[in-house]
Order: structure tokens, then C-alpha cells, then sequence
């Protein structure tokens, strides 16, 4: 039963919920999205290299967390074009200006990455 302002009671129960609205989630993103699934397989390429190449702990995490930053963000973007496509396929400015911020936020992350490897990694082959 909901309390008064309306949320559901917080148990085991519901993480569970909530972890199979994720996996439905990433699985309309793979079935969907060429541009996730692109960017896993460059994931399941680079993040073992990453893993390799970092030279700490806090590397590691910076080197496959960078492109881990770049999937959340991807299917966030994914969930807005998804949205306005629900709204009809006529052209908006608004939904066009939606569209393409989320297109740059991954862009910005993808940007990111490049950042966060080459700060790691250029100093040790200069």
C-alpha cells in the first residue's frame, strides 16, 4: 500500500523489479539502437585493454569508466528520440532541438574518453 504522498513501500522485492525494468531497458537498446550496440562491442573491445593498461586502481576506473559514461548516456538519448518519435514523426523545432542535444551529450562523453585515455596513456609512449 502506498503511503500518503504516494510512494510504494521500499523492500527487497522492488530492487528486484527494478532490476528487471533495466534488463528490458538494455534489451530494447540492443534490439533498437545500432549506435548502442556499437558502442558495446567498442566497449567490450577497449575495456579489457583499459584493465590492461591502467596502471592503478584510479587509472583503471577513469580509462573503463570514460566509456561507461558514454552507454548510460547513449540510452538516455536513446529514451528521448523514443519519446518524441511516440509524439508523431512531423518535424518539431523543439523536438529537434531535444534530439540533438542528447546527440550531443554523447558526443561530449565520447570526447571525454578521448581526453581521459590520452591524458593516461600518451605520457608513457612520448
Amino acid at each position: 500500500m502506498a503511503d500518503a504522498i504516494g510512494h510504494l513501500p521500499r523492500h527487497p522485492s522492488r530492487i528486484l523489479k527494478a532490476a528487471k525494468w533495466s534488463m528490458q531497458g538494455l534489451r530494447a537498446a540492443w534490439t533498437h539502437e545500432s549506435s548502442f550496440r556499437l558502442e558495446v562491442y567498442l566497449f567490450v573491445i577497449l575495456a579489457p585493454v583499459g584493465w590492461w593498461l591502467g596502471a592503478t586502481p584510479v587509472e583503471r576506473v577513469l580509462l573503463i569508466g570514460s566509456m561507461l559514461l558514454v552507454l548510460s548516456i547513449e540510452l538516455l538519448n536513446s529514451a528521448i528520440e523514443a519519446v518524441i518519435e511516440r509524439y508523431g514523426a512531423e518535424f518539431h523545432e523543439l523536438a529537434g532541438r531535444a534530439k540533438d542535444m542528447g546527440s550531443a551529450a554523447v558526443f561530449v562523453l565520447m570526447m571525454n574518453v578521448l581526453l581521459v585515455w590520452g591524458v593516461i596513456l600518451l605520457p608513457r609512449v612520448l
